[in-house]
């Protein structure tokens, strides 16, 4: 039942959109395969719910910022509200391995989107072994899910240059990584 609820407040989410709703769908319309497909992706993940909502959120935001896309950091920034998650924590995500804004599940999942979203995505047996002290294996496999769609989203939104679409209009939205020196 919570995942259903949280399937119906993220299609509220993207229903309050101001601008460039259709930008994403429209692409993907092209080649309806994929429309399909993806779709069926995104509700299958929704529907997953091993893991708490906020911690799948966290995850997506640290991944989006990562790769820089602007879209996933609008819509997930309103997503991320919703979900209880402060507009500090949001500001802290650049600097969650010292900030006292996350607890330490918060920062092993955001530590894992970082791995899985570097290049070459690098997983040590480090963080896999803290990993599996935490998470069942249901729960690894969710949150690992969740980051790589997370990536396939942010990465395709760029090539295809879908814009954000003012879901965070008047809020703060999280920001963007700095990029390395």
């Amino acid at each position: 039942m919570r995942a259903l609820r949280q399937v119906v407040e993220t299609l509220r989410v993207v229903a309050r959109a101001r601008r460039n709703r259709l930008d994403l769908v429209r692409a993907l319309g092209r080649r309806p395969q994929l429309l399909i497909g993806t779709g069926m992706y995104e509700l299958g993940i929704a529907l997953s719910a091993r893991v708490d909502m906020r911690l799948k959120i966290l995850a997506e935001l640290k991944a989006a910022a990562l790769v820089t896309c602007e879209y996933c950091l609008d819509i997930g920034s309103e997503i991320a509200r919703d979900t209880g998650l402060t507009e500090h924590q949001l500001r802290e995500l650049p600097r969650f391995r010292t900030s006292d804004a996350f607890d330490d599940d918060e920062r092993l999942v955001m530590e894992l989107a970082e791995a899985m979203t570097r290049v070459p995505a690098t997983v040590d047996a480090d963080l896999r072994s803290r990993l599996e002290v935490r998470f069942t294996p249901a729960q690894r496999t969710e949150l690992a899910s969740v980051i790589a769609c997370e990536n396939q989203r942010a990465r395709l939104n760029q090539a295809l240059g879908i814009r954000p679409s003012g879901f965070s209009d008047g809020e703060f939205c999280a920001l963007p990584e700095p990029s390395p020196a």
